[in-house]
């Protein structure tokens, strides 16, 4: 049996102005601050002699190698993404990147972002373009219901308040 697993895909290509500069942040902190800190553990390590013992010399390869994944991926992503910088025609509909206050059948309300995978942090609000409920609401008006089949069966929810920042 093989190791190999199918590459993932990568999601729809949009990403907020936030979400690109933090990518691009990540990408700086890891290219301008961890990398350099790491090879220059490998170095004092690869120094003290033996590396096939050496914890600390096998242990920043692995971090190095790491690294190097996440920085390839950046910089191929950054790529292929389109910053979406402008709100939509009609501020009246959900598009990307807007912020949307839902109300479920007991009343509780939740506001979430529809953003890019990239930028996908439920604890902020921000739900991927691509998940379901996302889904569901592109192209909603306020007042609409948007029904979701989730794991724990059909849910509805209420549109609020639609915002665009």
């Amino acid at each position: 049996m093989s190791r190999y697993r199918p590459p993932r895909t990568a999601g729809t290509p949009l990403i907020t102005p936030v979400g690109e500069a933090k990518l691009r942040q990540e990408l700086h902190e890891l290219w301008h601050v961890k990398r350099p800190k790491v090879t220059q553990a490998v170095t004092e390590a690869a120094a003290q002699g033996d590396r096939s013992e050496n914890a600390e010399y096998t242990y920043g390869k692995k971090m190095l190698r790491e690294i190097d994944s996440r920085v390839r991926f950046l910089t191929k992503r950054l790529e292929q993404l389109k910053v979406v910088q402008e709100p939509p025609a009609d501020p009246e509909r959900i598009y990307f990147g807007a912020w949307v206050t839902l109300e479920d059948e007991q009343g509780t309300e939740q506001r979430y972002r529809i953003v890019g995978p990239d930028e996908l942090d439920l604890k902020q609000g921000l739900i991927s373009i691509d998940a379901p409920l996302s889904r569901a609401l592109l192209g909603k008006t306020r007042d609409a219901e948007v029904q979701v089949n989730t794991p724990t069966g059909i849910q509805s929810w209420y549109v609020t308040q639609i915002d665009y920042e």
